[in-house]
């Protein structure tokens, strides 16, 4: 089979369908795979406010893991003849263990302080309005979060550069924030009124919707903020 036969074959939509399909799938089984210490004990867990501070800690592999799966679902061409996802995954796993763990800890004990917070408003005498400047605190931690996670998988910055270009794309770029906090919003509700084990099945799909919606971000990024040799992993 010459190699133009090969792309025709590989560049179909039912082609690139089976193609996304199928990287999703790896994606999802990697992504679980490297999170699952954590999601054991957490889908274990009591739903109560007192084992918030477990939960973040059962978190913690997850994010790691989908950064990977940031970065595989970035660089993977939905072409059947050119299929790499689980090289991809690893490739990012082992390029972003570091850069994800600074970011994705950090991100997690901010949000599990204000949860306790909002849980305990009655408890520490405050007045219900408080609910809504933490909630907009929380919405823009994950943002923030979610802003350095995407950069950190797919730049190379330091650590303290990828928090700062993630605050600034939250202005920047408010598109993005915007789809961010949708997404936050709906993988919450969905692990509210099912269980955790909804949104953790989903993770490719909502990883895959994070890294989409995040392009006009990358763009600016990779424009205006790496090399003409370029930082991009």
């Amino acid at each position: 089979m010459s190699a133009a036969t090969r792309h025709e074959f590989g560049a179909g939509p039912l082609s690139r369908v089976a193609a996304l399909v199928y990287t999703l799938l790896v994606v999802e089984l990697l992504l679980l795979a490297c999170a699952a210490p954590g999601l054991v004990v957490l889908f274990a867990l009591e739903r109560h406010v007192s084992n918030l501070p477990l939960a973040a800690g059962c978190a913690v592999p997850l994010g790691p893991a989908l950064s990977a799966a940031l970065y595989a679902l970035h660089h993977q061409r939905l072409d059947l003849t050119e299929l790499a996802p689980a090289r991809l995954f690893w490739r990012g796993y082992r390029a972003n263990l570091v850069g994800a763990l600074l970011v994705w800890v950090p991100m997690l004990g901010w949000l599990v302080v204000l949860a306790v917070n909002l849980a305990n408003l009655s408890a520490a005498g405050l007045p219900r309005w408080w609910a809504v400047p933490l909630l907009l605190v929380a919405v823009g931690v994950a943002a923030v979060g979610a802003n350095a996670l995407v950069i950190t998988s797919l730049f190379s910055f330091r650590w303290r550069d990828v928090l700062r270009l993630g605050g600034y794309f939250v202005l920047r770029t408010p598109v993005v924030a915007v789809g961010t906090a949708g997404l936050l919003v709906a993988a919450t509700a969905l692990a509210v009124v099912t269980s955790e084990a909804a949104p953790a099945a989903l993770a490719s799909v909502l990883a895959l919707a994070l890294v989409r919606g995040a392009e006009p971000m990358i763009a600016v990024v990779r424009a205006e903020f790496t090399a003409p040799t370029g930082e991009a992993r």
